[in-house]
């Protein structure tokens, strides 16, 4: 019989216009004691920031704590492990729950926060998949860029003292979303378009890969109609392209969810280790020079770099040393499930380090 993977979701969603509006009330619920907090960890780009108000909106009540955390740099084993320390000594109680408010790094933080909180030890000890034993206290994120699918997704990305690798666990899995397209208006372009190809091409990755199902299809199938809607056959950016974009995220997030990303998602998780580089700026450097692998996604990317007119970076990789290049290829190697999924059991032949080395220097 074959063992078919029991996958866990997330537990409860709200979808819809100011439903950010409706947290106290998903929130009540869930105080299970007046003196301990619900810790708010929130994108620094919101602290004292007069064009938006999403800080004055959030209900704290009583010992309720709000961090803001600062998403710069790819979230860290380290950072995380900071953020929990911080916690920690400032409550004698374990929190009622954890809520990121942000983009993919701040919800991975939160992710990772709420892990650590019951688990012992650094983060970094449990990059891999399945090393979590116990639950994390309870956990919601609220998006306000889209396109990385971390809401939905059972995976925490951070980079370690050793790898970029996520704390992959069904613990990790928020236990609820709060969806309000209103909290991604007015995100820049650029931002909004590398958030955004990251759900384009973790759709590619999955819909073209040798662990696609019917399951994995139905969802990558509608995200990649979505996104091709809001960045190659719309002329302007309207509250409409917000909704569908957010919803993309979504579902592109449940689509790899029971399959897999591929190889643009293994090279740019060493170009993040060793240059830093952000998610899905990383994804775009590394997707466009892959047509040898996915060649009509990369050529539909393109048309959708030139639509949106965005520049996607090049020579990033100029000038570093053969260790440098190394570290790269070592991480993107050791992502063994992004490699099997993108070319079978066989993927070695063909993923060799010579030919990584050649896609990094074009980079």
């Amino acid at each position: 019989m074959a063992d078919f993977r029991n996958l866990q979701i997330t537990g409860k969603l709200v979808f819809g216009r100011g439903c950010f509006d409706q947290l106290d009330e998903i929130l009540g619920s869930k105080r299970l004691s007046d003196d301990a907090p619900f810790i708010f960890l929130v994108d620094d780009v919101f602290e004292n920031n007069p064009d938006n108000d999403i800080v004055s909106r959030i209900p704290l009540s009583g010992t309720d704590h709000i961090i803001f955390v600062n998403v710069d740099d790819e979230p860290k084993t380290t950072y995380v492990d900071e953020l929990t320390e911080t916690v920690q000594r400032k409550f004698s109680l374990l929190p009622n729950g954890v809520i990121g408010i942000g983009g993919g790094s701040t919800m991975d933080l939160a992710k990772g926060v709420s892990l650590m909180l019951t688990n012992p030890g650094g983060a970094a000890s449990y990059q891999g998949w399945d090393l979590i034993k116990n639950p994390a206290v309870y956990h919601v994120a609220v998006p306000t860029l889209s396109g990385t699918g971390a809401e939905v997704s059972r995976t925490t990305v951070l980079t370690g003292p050793e790898r970029k690798l996520g704390l992959n666990s069904d613990y990790t899995v928020f236990d609820q979303m709060v969806l309000d397209p209103d909290l991604i208006k007015g995100v820049p372009k650029n931002q909004r378009f590398y958030t955004g190809m990251d759900c384009y091409i973790h759709c590619v990755e999955s819909l073209e890969g040798t662990y696609i199902n019917a399951y994995s299809r139905a969802f990558g199938d509608k995200a990649m109609e979505l996104c091709r809607e809001v960045f190659l056959q719309k002329d302007s950016w309207d509250d409409d392209s917000d909704e569908k974009l957010m919803m993309a995220s979504y579902l592109g997030g449940m689509s790899i969810s029971y399959s897999q990303v591929g190889v643009a998602h293994a090279v740019s998780y060493g170009l993040s280790y060793q240059l830093g580089t952000h998610h899905g700026v990383g994804n775009c450097v590394a997707f466009d020079q892959l047509e040898e692998f996915y060649p009509a996604g990369v050529a539909e990317f393109k048309r959708m770099v030139e639509k949106q007119g965005v520049d996607i970076p090049r020579g990033i990789c100029a000038g570093l040393s053969d260790e440098q290049f190394d570290t790269m290829i070592d991480v993107a190697l050791f992502l063994e499930p992004l490699w099997e999924n993108a070319l079978g059991g066989g993927w070695r032949e063909t993923a060799t380090r010579e030919k990584l080395r050649a896609l990094y220097e074009r980079m």
